[in-house]
C-alpha cells in the first residue's frame, strides 16, 4: 500500500468532517451510540447585538465547552455567570454529569473556579504562549 501525506494550509471542512466521522465510528465500537448535540446559550442587548454566550456540545454524559465570551461592556455584570448556569441546567437536562473547559492564564481561570470548576491539568507557558488550564466541573 502506498501512502500519500499532504500538509494542508487552509481549513477543509470535508477533511475535518471525515476525521471526526472516523473518531465517531471508533468511539461507537467502544462506547455505544453517540448522542452529540450542539448547546449554546447567548445574550443580546436591546438593539439585538450579541453581547455574550457559551457554546459547545453535549456528548455522552459530558458538556464540552468550546467558547465562552462576554462583551467588555457587560463584564462584571453577572452575565457570564448567568450564561454558564443556564448552559449547565440544559446540560443536566441532557443527562450530562460534568462540564469541561480550557482557558489561558490571562482569560478566566478564576471565573471558572468560582463556578465550581477544578483545574485538572495545565500546559506550561512558553515565550509566545501563556499557561493553559484545563478545568472540570462534576454535577
Amino acid at each position: 500500500m502506498t501512502v500519500k501525506v499532504d500538509v494542508l494550509h487552509n481549513e477543509d471542512l470535508s477533511v475535518f468532517d471525515a476525521l471526526v466521522d472516523g473518531v465517531r465510528q471508533h468511539n461507537f465500537a467502544h462506547m455505544g451510540p453517540e448522542t452529540s448535540k450542539p448547546l449554546a446559550v447567548v445574550a443580546h442587548d436591546d438593539s439585538g447585538k450579541l453581547i455574550g454566550g457559551v457554546a459547545g456540545r453535549t456528548i455522552y454524559d459530558n458538556f464540552l465547552i468550546n467558547v465562552v465570551w462576554v462583551d467588555e461592556n457587560a463584564r462584571g455584570s453577572g452575565l457570564g455567570r448567568d450564561l454558564m448556569q443556564r448552559a449547565e441546567i440544559e446540560a443536566k437536562q441532557r443527562d450530562c454529569t460534568m462540564a469541561q473547559v480550557d482557558t489561558l492564564s490571562f482569560q478566566a481561570p478564576v471565573f471558572y473556579q468560582k463556578l465550581g470548576f477544578e483545574i485538572i491539568g495545565t500546559v506550561p507557558s512558553t515565550a509566545k504562549s501563556p499557561e493553559r488550564y484545563f478545568l472540570l466541573k462534576k454535577f
